[in-house]
């Protein structure tokens, strides 16, 4: 695939990059502040993404990928990205990678990976970038609860968050700490560990459970006390490993988009990059959802 969909027309992919300027429309123009909530629905709409090519041939899902997070935010018309490490990348250096992320409005980066992988000197690394590149307002912890070995409940313990948390206010910068919880961890031992965060995405990762999504939705959310809540959705129904049927997507997005005008959610994160070119049609519904319902407002 050597060329992608702009919005409107066709455009390489240098020319994704060089058209960066495209993102300063109102409603896509920097803030570098996650924090603050943003007047319109596209204003609070994130893209979850890995290096192009992530989970080829895995979860049943079609073809290859090769679009980039960049490449995939412009396409959907999300203005701002979660970057999560994968396998060991993205390689450092992150400064050279993390450039093209100017072009987007706010950026978050991972600390812990998938199946809750995470090594000391990653996190130093990302800590650094974080802490001097201002584009990016916070880090996330994704499969926090999940792949934890001997005994342990998370990735990383209570006092391993909280000297994170140290690290993330040195100054003037203050950078938001987000974590990943799954509607098959709705457990009250969960919340000391919810309660450090400044942000919570609740994911379903069996499509079925979509069903319940309300009800899962409020228990996750009075399981995070104060934390500020975002709804991940997905395009890919990874628990079955098939894809989620079209009045799934619509209702997760319906049912996202009703909390978020509720003012119940801050966010809602779409997952993710690596599946924006495989003709999936969640993936192009969704493009379209968001042309229809971006501009709405959610606040005055």
């Amino acid at each position: 695939m050597n060329r992608i969909d702009s919005l409107d027309g066709k455009l390489s992919r240098r020319g994704v990059l060089q058209a960066g300027s495209l993102l300063a429309l109102p409603g896509l123009a920097s803030t570098g502040m996650a924090a603050q909530k943003g007047k319109t629905v596209r204003d609070n709409l994130w893209l979850w993404s890995h290096v192009s090519g992530s989970y080829d041939g895995m979860f049943g899902l079609p073809g290859k990928s090769r679009m980039t997070p960049i490449e995939a935010s412009f396409y959907m018309g999300i203005p701002n990205v979660f970057m999560l490490h994968r396998n060991g990348t993205p390689e450092p250096p992150l400064d050279q990678f993390a450039l093209p992320f100017e072009a987007v409005r706010d950026v978050v980066w991972g600390i812990v990976g998938d199946g809750g992988q995470t090594n000391e000197k990653e996190r130093e690394m990302v800590l650094d970038l974080a802490l001097h590149n201002p584009k990016i307002s916070g880090v996330v912890m994704d499969d926090f609860f999940v792949g934890a070995k001997d005994g342990k409940v998370a990735a990383l313990s209570l006092d391993q968050i909280k000297a994170i948390k140290q690290r993330l206010h040195p100054g003037a910068k203050k950078l938001d700490l987000w974590v990943v919880l799954y509607e098959n961890q709705l457990e009250p031992k969960m919340s000391e560990y919810l309660a450090l965060c400044e942000y919570v995405q609740f994911w379903t990762w069996y499509g079925n459970s979509l069903a319940d999504l309300k009800k899962n939705f409020e228990k996750a959310r009075q399981l995070s006390g104060n934390a500020k809540m975002a709804l991940g959705i997905y395009w890919w129904d990874f628990g079955n490993k098939k894809p989620l049927t079209l009045d799934q997507m619509k209702n997760q997005c319906e049912i996202g988009l009703e909390l978020l005008k509720q003012g119940q959610l801050e966010s809602l994160v779409f997952c993710g990059s690596w599946l924006c070119d495989r003709g999936l049609e969640t993936v192009d519904w969704t493009r379209q959802w968001i042309k229809q319902v971006g501009s709405q407002k959610i606040r005055g």
